[in-house]
This record gives structure tokens, sequence and C-alpha cells, in this order.
């Protein structure tokens, strides 16, 4: 099945220069031999987004691009064993997506997770770069790790306290966040109770995943790799030993940097938009 799709895929690249639809194909195909690595390692879908198409539909025009995201429980547990906060970070993802014209794909691996939590090298750290090689393998000519080059620890990560208890800063936030015309919800993921089936006790921890067809669009239009990380927005929460609950959201602004070394002003608008609207569901009213 794995020789298919990268035959596929090398039929599809042979033809130079291409257009923007012979790069959604490659895109496309890419993301489907993914999508099958995926399953064939027994790892578990969490969701999976076609950004230009999204972005489409809201009558915004950015270049091809999907991200796929998926788990490893038992990873993912280890990881947040070590250090909680990793969980902005978490689960694993690969993004396929058009690179001037050409395909790319790029996936987050533990050079990453360690140098903007503070990790040190782990078994769960080299499991975690095991099952990217693994489902990468059929476009590994075209892939290549999110950039590490500047990256320090909590870099772009903005934090906001929460007046509230876990439960009631997730609702009050999902509350805000779909109360946004142009926002779609993707789920959410529960560490704690996933970590408990393996054995590990973890804080109470949640992953909100959502995001803004539109502004996400404009956003990557000429930042497309962002969409690794940024896109979608994730927001997670994690429950201190003092029983305060802390918010953790990215800065796109400093994602844009760091993959491009430069941010525009539709990325500052998030910025703004995201703590404000943030800022105001977990404030005491």
């Amino acid at each position: 099945m794995r020789n298919r799709f990268a035959l596929a895929l090398a039929i599809l690249m042979a033809a130079q220069p291409l257009a923007a639809q012979e790069v959604q194909e490659q895109v496309d195909t890419a993301f489907e031999a993914v999508a099958t690595a995926v399953a064939e390692a027994g790892l578990d879908p969490v969701v999976s987004i076609d950004h230009a198409r999204l972005a489409d539909k809201e009558g915004v025009a950015m270049p091809a691009s999907r991200v796929q995201i998926f788990s490893d429980a038992g990873l993912d547990s280890a990881i947040l064993a070590a250090e909680i906060r990793a969980g902005l970070d978490l689960p694993l993802r690969v993004l396929a997506y058009d690179r001037e014209g050409a395909l790319a794909v790029m996936a987050t691996d533990s050079a990453f997770l360690m140098a903007r939590h503070g990790l040190v090298p782990s078994d769960a750290l080299s499991g975690w770069d095991d099952r990217l090689d693994a489902v990468l393998i059929p476009v590994a000519d075209r892939a290549s790790m999110a950039p590490v080059s500047g990256l320090t620890k909590d870099y772009g990560i903005i934090e906001l306290p929460s007046a509230y208890g876990l439960a009631e800063s997730i609702q009050r936030l999902k509350d805000a966040i779909l109360s946004q015309g142009d926002t779609v919800w993707f789920g959410e993921q529960d560490f704690r109770a996933r970590a408990e089936a393996h054995g590990v006790s973890l804080p109470s921890a949640t992953l909100l995943l959502f995001g803004g067809p539109a502004p996400g669009g404009v956003a990557m239009a000429e930042f497309p790799s962002i969409g690794l990380d940024a896109f979608c927005q994730k927001l997670f929460l994690y429950e201190r030993e003092d029983g305060t609950v802390i918010a953790l959201f990215n800065g796109i602004s400093a994602l844009a940097e760091l993959h491009y070394g430069k941010a525009s002003e539709a990325h500052q608008a998030l910025d703004t938009r995201l703590t404000q609207t943030f800022t105001e569901a977990l404030a005491r009213k």
C-alpha cells in the first residue's frame, strides 16, 4: 500500500513547472500516503484539516496545505509526565503543503519539543521520532522538520491565568470561541484521562483545537508552513499543584518569525484578537 502511494507521488511530481492544481494533487497524494502510514502504524487519528479548501469556502485564496494530527497516547503521557507544558505541542502532526510551487512536507520532531520546553533526551522522545520516521517513509524525499534555529524555552508561548477551575475554564473558552462566526471547532483531547489508561498520573490537562478558515487563510497565504503549529489553533489548559488553571497558546507572529524570519499585520491582528478573547473568557466577572 505504501509503495503504491510513493509511486503515485513520484508520477505526480514528474512534470515541472507545476500549476497550483498540480501541486494540490501532490499535496493530496502525500497527505493520503501519510494517513495510510499512520493507520498502519496503529496511531490514533485526532483531526485532519484542509487549510486551502476551508479558506476557499470563505473566499480566501491560499496555497495548498493539509495537516493531520495523530496520537500515540503512551508517548504523549510520558512526555507530559516530564513537562506538562509540552502539551501545547502534542500530539504528533505532519503538514503537506505548497512551497513556492512544489510539494513540501514538514513535521515537528523531538528537537522542537526539547528546545521549546526544556526537555532532555528520553525514551519517550526517541519513540516520538521513531513514530515520525515511520509515517514519513512514503514522503521522505520531501520531508523536513520544523525549524529550531532561534527557538528557545517558552518561545512564542502566550500564557494566561484563569479565575476558574478547569472544567469551567474550558466551557467559557469554548463558548467564547464558538460565539465567533468565522471559527470552526475541531475537538479536544483530555490528556489526563488518556494517561490514566496507560498507568501514568498527570495533572488535569486538556487541549482545545479550533480555527478560523478565513483569517487563518489570510495569515498562511505567504507563510504556509506555519500551518504545522499555528493552524489549527491550539489552546492548552492545565492545573497547577495549587489548583490554579493556566492557559497556553501559540503566538502566531512568533511562529511566523521562526519559520520565515518575519511576520505580517495579519499575524499581529490574530495575536491581539486571540489574547483579548481568551483573557475576557478567563477573567472573573
